[in-house]
């Protein structure tokens, strides 16, 4: 493999995966969570891409996920090339836009793998040789999409139509006849027995001048927008924040639409071993490996005398049981319980729909908040305080700030925290506690080597997150 054939992974992790609720929420989607086994998603998705013939990720996100991309990135062991901060979430054409216009600012010959982060391919070594199966169509300017054999009659995916036979399978580049949008059961059902259709996995190889090309060709009103505002980005701490006056004026449109059910120089390998978008509940059912009796459970779940069930409980402290149920699909979060027939998985949309029109919190907001620093989580709010949990990691800072409305009482339970209140700095260990008062000046660090967990008993007429005056922060935010 030449140099010319290394292959940058572009990652998509800006979605909010509302169908996975209660577990997937806007604040910490799906992809960031350990869906299947101990890694996330995000993560096993950055390990597929790695490897001799890759070069390092770039990854598209959201100012809110900056840190978790950047923190899970390092969990695994990655070093990503660049990590570009979406000021608002327009779909997946001007993101591949912008990706390959950043690129091309080095090089317009490299080679573009776009991937969303969100999906399980068990078999790594197999995806990675389809991927090097598309690398001579990319190189010779055809854009290159991978379809996958499908195994049963899905209506929740897009399909390709090949204009030729794909045989057993082997990947190769075939030629594309058309894009098929989602189809209903009965058509579903033909297309599997037709043989010449494929799931639209959403993955695409191509080098950065020819999808430039073909935005220009079939999207000319998107490069005016995307190109000022990757132009006109501004670097801060190793991201990449796309101006945001110029972002807005880039239309909301996903790259199939835009530019791939119009170009002409398509090229499709087929992809035969197991994929999964993890699309809803009924999918992570199927690939959790239900037993004999279509029984799947995770974390402190028992399954009595069920049939074709799902049960998850995603908290170690609380035990979900299933007796005698059938069909059934119940996931456990410490602030939200779903219990659904799992043919309606595909609607669990509807859910958070609900949850938003009555304001609920659950319907947004995970229970842990997680921050550049670490995260926290609130243990009980009454009216007039609350107490948290807070986990810092090792050499994290929290920003120096103070409160108007409350006053804390921070106790540390595990680790060391150096703590400043006004004038004073000082160590507190384990057992040791320290109270900031009301309009103090006051930080928390870690100055260990290993995670600091403090509980904090916050007092005072309002308790909102917003209370917040910040005087310096080493993570930048406004």
């Amino acid at each position: 493999m030449t140099h010319n054939d290394v292959i940058t992974p572009v990652l998509l992790s800006g979605g909010s995966g509302t169908r996975l609720w209660p577990l997937s929420r806007k604040s910490y989607p799906k992809q960031f969570s350990p869906l299947l086994g101990e890694t996330s998603l995000f993560q096993r998705s950055a390990e597929r891409l790695s490897g001799p013939a890759f070069a390092a990720p770039m990854v598209l996100t959201n100012s809110d996920f900056r840190f978790i991309v950047t923190e899970q990135l390092a969990g695994v062991g990655i070093d990503p090339s660049a990590i570009l901060i979406e000021p608002a979430g327009r779909n997946t054409a001007p993101a591949v836009l912008a990706a390959a216009l950043w690129q091309a600012k080095t090089d317009s010959d490299a080679l573009l793998l776009v991937a969303p982060s969100d999906h399980e391919v068990p078999d790594a070594e197999a995806f990675r040789a389809a991927v090097a199966a598309g690398v001579p169509a990319a190189k010779d300017g055809r854009l290159v999409t991978f379809g996958i054999k499908p195994t049963r009659p899905e209506t929740g995916y897009g399909y390709l139509e090949l204009s030729e036979d794909p045989g057993d399978f082997a990947a190769r580049p075939l030629a594309l006849s058309r894009f098929v949008e989602k189809p209903d059961a009965q058509r579903a059902a033909e297309m599997l027995s037709a043989g010449n259709y494929l799931w639209n996995a959403g993955i695409f190889l191509f080098t950065a001048k020819t999808i430039i090309a073909a935005f220009e060709a079939h999207a000319p009103e998107l490069l005016g927008p995307v190109k000022a505002a990757v132009d006109n980005g501004k670097p801060d701490l190793g991201f990449l924040r796309l101006d945001p006056e110029a972002w807005d004026g880039a239309q909301d449109v996903s790259i199939d639409y835009a530019v791939m059910e119009k170009a002409d120089n398509l090229s499709v390998v087929p992809f035969g071993s197991e994929w999964s978008d993890l699309g809803g509940w009924d999918a992570v059912w199927r690939e959790s490996g239900p037993d004999d009796k279509g029984v799947a459970t995770h974390g402190a779940a028992t399954a009595i005398d069920c049939e074709n069930t799902l049960l998850r409980s995603e908290d170690e402290g609380l035990e979900i049981v299933g007796l005698g149920v059938k069909d059934l699909i119940a996931v456990a979060m410490p602030d939200a319980v779903l219990v659904a027939d799992v043919s309606r998985a595909q609607e669990v949309k509807q859910a958070v729909t609900a949850l938003k029109a009555k304001k609920s919190r659950q319907a947004t907001a995970f229970p842990k908040d997680h921050r550049p620093w670490g995260w926290f989580e609130s243990l009980v709010i009454g009216d007039r305080f609350q107490v948290k949990r807070i986990h810092v990691h090792p050499g994290a800072a929290l920003s120096l700030q103070s409160h108007h409305h409350r006053s804390e009482h921070w106790i540390v339970v595990e680790g060391t925290a150096k703590v400043t209140v006004d004038e004073e700095v000082k160590l507190v260990s384990e057992n040791q506690s320290v109270y900031i008062p009301l309009g103090a000046v006051h930080r928390m660090e870690n100055p260990g080597k290993v995670p600091m967990v403090l509980i904090e008993v916050q007092t005072g007429t309002y308790l909102g997150e917003d209370d917040i005056i910040r005087y310096e922060d080493v993570y930048a935010r406004g």
